[in-house]
């Protein structure tokens, strides 16, 4: 499926934040109210200050998902993908992160360990497990030669 990255505009901070916490209150585990109204602020907070590294996924004309890429270390992080429910599963997250490794050489990225599909489409595409946490792995792609 072809799709489209657009730089993000201040007009999308609401959808971004949308995204945001639908990534992490999908696989976050048992959280708090007290918890999940932290990483609501959070979000709204972080969100507008990280607009210009956003790109909106457009497929058909139509709003897909978004990206965040940001410098990290002597690489990248992939921040942020989200793929709206419509539009999993056609292998469009895995084209962008795909296309996001031939850019970008070192890529580092954080997943929620319940999420198992990414997990698994990670490692496909060379990424490694580095450290974790009790809910999340961060791992890194494996440079190769």
């Amino acid at each position: 499926m072809k799709y489209i990255l657009k730089k993000a505009l201040e007009d999308n901070i609401e959808y971004l934040i949308e995204c945001k916490l639908n990534n992490i209150l999908e696989y976050a585990d048992e959280l708090s109210k007290e918890e999940i109204n932290r990483i609501k602020d959070y979000v709204n907070k972080t969100i507008p200050h990280q607009i210009e590294n956003y790109k909106i996924i457009i497929i058909d004309n139509k709003i897909a998902g978004c990206v965040l890429v940001e410098a990290k270390n002597e690489g990248f992080l992939l921040d942020e993908i989200y793929i709206k429910a419509d539009f999993r599963n056609k292998g469009i997250g895995a084209e962008i992160i795909k296309n996001i490794l031939i850019d970008k050489k070192i890529v580092y990225l954080w997943v929620y360990k319940l999420n198992e599909k990414a997990i698994k489409l990670y490692k496909k595409l060379g990424f490694e497990i580095l450290e974790e946490t009790d809910t999340r792995y961060y791992m890194k792609n494996k440079l190769k030669k």
